[in-house]
């Protein structure tokens, strides 16, 4: 199925036609050439999500098939951000009466997976180089995430390259349930044949990047949907448009258990404002691990207000132990102020059923090797904190007050752009003395809180995070 000649009706250069085709096979080399192996798939359960009843599909030498209602999650792990859009549609199919099966791509012994493994090496690899290196940043990174993965050429590429993930798709039925959280599980379901698949865009700067012709595509924003829908940027002439049925916008991508409890949670928030308990305050570890130094810099301004008990102060490193060990070093007697949540999961949810019944002080941090726990234990916390402070990623859509840390690649500026804008979040605050001083005005400034939480309460109403949910709505009626 030739995805790479045309897109959208916009005819692709040969040229760029010949670089697609070097590429696969650049990979086949590298990777060896499956095309003709026939992978079979089964489940085992995910404990950290079973209250989700999300199963886990791995390989199998003779199969098994998929019971109840299979609704499919493809994705990748690049980061947290995408594990963690798959955690919110497969919360929202599950109290859909849905069955979601999780399908990693990346996590297979498989010619396509290897290329995926590939490349989330190389973007990781470069994220934290970014971090380290103005130049490298200005000149490399933040002109290829805004405008070089904006280019219609790339998303030619990307569909020649992803032909190489279609024997992973052979157990499953053509006509299934599929959400992917990134495009090469989305443009791999396609050129499986998949008939009810779509692409969950997850960034609000639209690139031919995520463009999967044949999927449904939704996305979270009005400014999204108009990107999308006019392939605005993506080449030097204009492009003809994606038509009616093949872009959708529908809101945030969010958790049932998020989604239905959003007043209840407002609720706690302001009356431990009202209380003058300590301001409970998140600071989330992306799955890059970038982003040390203003960490560091955001940890060593909040330990006077923690010693007040003006602040409680909560850090969830992810499945990076890595920036606790730089902490410790950067900080004098930072192990001995912390109260350690490391790699035991059962002691973490008893904090989080604590924190609904009592007053919290201190400082807690936590760690999870299990890469599931590692991220949605961020999404535990953030119902019983009252302020996160986040890189405008995935987070940017969540039902919380937030704090903006400078974006990490350009496409993130326009989620920044997003959530000050509707009201729950601050601009972005790029160097340790804008940060320091967002924290202190959140920490002092009770109107100013209040005001972003009835931005919240405003926006449940509207249906602003009902995007998981639609979503799951377009993967059942497909495009039958």
């Amino acid at each position: 199925m030739d995805k790479t000649s045309t897109i959208f009706g916009n005819p692709v250069s040969p040229k760029t036609i010949k670089q697609a085709e070097k590429g696969k096979a650049k990979y086949i080399k590298k990777f060896g050439d499956d095309s003709h192996k026939e992978y079979h798939l089964s489940y085992i359960s995910i404990p950290s999500l079973e209250h989700m009843g999300v199963k886990n599909l791995v390989l199998d030498k003779e199969g098994k098939a998929m019971e109840g209602k299979p609704f499919i999650i493809g994705n990748i792990r690049m980061g947290f951000g995408h594990y963690r859009i798959s955690m919110a549609i497969a919360s929202c199919a599950k109290s859909m009466g849905y069955d979601p099966y999780w399908f990693d791509l990346a996590s297979f012994d498989a010619t396509g997976s290897k290329m995926i493994r590939y490349q989330n090496d190389l973007y990781s690899m470069a994220s934290k180089i970014s971090q380290k290196s103005r130049l490298f940043n200005h000149f490399f990174w933040e002109p290829l995430n805004s405008e070089g993965f904006r280019k219609l050429s790339y998303n030619a590429k990307d569909q020649k390259a992803s032909e190489l993930l279609v024997p992973l798709f052979h157990d499953l039925p053509k006509d299934v349930p599929y959400v992917a959280t990134h495009v090469w599980p989305s443009q791999g379901a396609v050129h499986a044949g998949l008939t009810h698949v779509v692409n969950a865009i997850p960034d609000n700067w639209p690139m031919a990047l995520h463009l999967s012709e044949g999927a449904i595509h939704t996305v979270q924003t009005p400014f999204a949907y108009l990107g999308y829908k006019m392939l605005n940027g993506m080449a030097k002439t204009r492009l003809q448009g994606m038509g009616d049925d093949d872009l959708y916008e529908v809101g945030c991508y969010v958790d049932h258990e998020i989604v239905a409890n959003v007043e209840k949670d407002i609720e706690a928030r302001l009356a431990r404002r009202e209380k003058d308990e300590p301001l409970r305050i998140l600071l989330t570890v992306g799955g890059a691990g970038a982003g040390a130094k203003q960490f560091c810099a955001m940890i060593k301004f909040l330990i006077p207000f923690v010693t007040s008990k003006k602040v409680a102060l909560f850090m969830n490193f992810g499945d990076h132990l890595k920036m606790f060990e730089y902490l410790k070093k950067q900080i004098e007697g930072f192990e001995n102020m912390v109260r350690p949540y490391f790699n035991d999961y059962d002691k973490f949810l008893k904090l989080i059923d604590k924190m609904d019944k009592e007053v919290i002080d201190g400082i807690y941090v936590f760690e999870h090797d299990d890469i599931f726990q590692a991220v949605y234990s961020t999404n535990l916390l953030m119902r019983k904190v009252d302020l996160m402070v986040t890189k405008p990623s995935e987070l940017v859509f969540y039902p919380v007050p937030k704090i903006f840390q400078r974006h990490i690649g350009g496409h993130e500026v326009y989620g920044a752009i997003y959530g000050r804008e509707v009201g729950d979040a601050t601009f972005e605050c790029p160097d340790e003395k804008s940060i320091s001083r967002m924290l202190q005005t959140m920490i002092e400034d009770k109107a100013l809180y209040a005001h972003m939480c009835q931005h919240i309460l405003e926006r449940k109403k509207q249906g602003a995070y009902d995007g998981g949910y639609k979503v799951v709505e377009l993967a059942v009626k497909g495009r039958n």
